[in-house]
């Protein structure tokens, strides 16, 4: 079979080259594209030929894939699949993988990361040292002892929780199932809306579906604290980002951290959380530690053989 990986996976030379040694010995050949090109025309000279193809975010449209015919399997470097258009996989019985639990703890660590950075200002401070200021009247809050929303409770949001909890925060949750890790270190369920009342830092960790799209929004954010903050390290559009812009513009919430957005970075120069207060943006790295990386190749390349042992 003709693997493709249409993009760098952050995989070294050596390891590259190791990985085609062992696919040739086996009777497959394998091609690794060591830049990212997200246009439809190079995906498909890319992809047209092969029967596997890895990709990690890079959307694959319906027209894109209907010019593969060859296709078999896609290997996604990725948590998420709501940038393949799965339902033509499905009828055209492409066998879909992702790699799921990959980057847990990345993003896990990711999210406590920005509260902290919200909480004690730690960018903006930066600026201000940078350009000859101190301290001033400056106080920051602290993470130990908040009332922390953790929204969705899967791999992600369990990871999270503990985390929260090592740092003496009660954590409260929503999510669409309860789950009995969570009971058991003393995450307590709730609705979304009195999570939302309660909490002082809300913290998203469901995937994208038609479900969570805008789950939350602006009735949702009206629930929220003034002193309150928000974190998205999930999918861009399970919040309304204009409404988060507008309530923390109008003071009616704290602060918030993202590190999603509707598209992916860059963003336009006007985007609405670039001239948000107290908002802490970073361009989708919640994932992408060397750590994760290396957990996430395994995965992958365990998938395609997986696949191609059962042929």
């Amino acid at each position: 079979m003709k693997i493709s990986c249409v993009e760098p996976l952050g995989i070294s030379e050596d390891n590259f080259k190791k990985l085609q040694s062992e696919f040739s010995a086996k009777g497959h050949e394998l091609c690794y594209y060591m830049d990212r090109n997200e246009s439809a025309d190079v995906l498909v000279q890319r992809m047209k030929d092969s029967d596997i193809v890895i990709v990690s975010n890079i959307k694959l449209s319906c027209s894109t894939l209907s010019a593969c015919p060859k296709l078999k399997m896609l290997s996604v470097a990725f948590t998420g699949l709501d940038h393949i258009d799965l339902g033509y996989c499905k009828e055209h019985d492409i066998t879909v993988c992702n790699a799921a639990g990959y980057s847990t703890t990345a993003v896990s660590e990711l999210a406590i990361g920005l509260m902290l950075d919200v909480l004690r200002k730690i960018t903006e401070l930066d600026g201000v040292v940078r350009n000859g200021g101190a301290r001033g009247a400056f106080l920051g809050r602290e993470l130990k002892g908040k009332t922390v929303g953790v929204v969705g409770t899967g791999a992600i949001g369990l990871a999270t929780a503990r985390l929260l909890k090592a740092f003496g925060c009660k954590v409260i949750a929503y999510s669409r199932t309860q789950r009995r890790e969570a009971v058991e270190m003393g995450v307590e369920y709730c609705s979304l809306d009195n999570l939302m009342k309660q909490s002082d830092i809300v913290t998203l960790h469901v995937p994208m579906t038609a479900e969570t799209h805008h789950l939350i929004d602006s009735k949702k954010i009206a629930l929220m604290k003034p002193t309150a903050i928000i974190v998205n390290t999930a999918r861009g559009n399970v919040v309304d980002i204009d409404a988060v812009a507008d309530a923390l513009k109008d003071g009616r919430i704290a602060g918030a951290g993202f590190d999603v957005y509707e598209k992916e970075p860059p963003l336009e120069s006007n985007h609405a959380l670039l001239t948000s207060p107290n908002c802490v943006v970073v361009p989708h790295v919640g994932y992408a530690t060397r750590e994760a990386f290396d957990i996430r190749a395994g995965i992958v390349f365990d998938n395609v053989w997986h696949f191609i042992d059962k042929q």
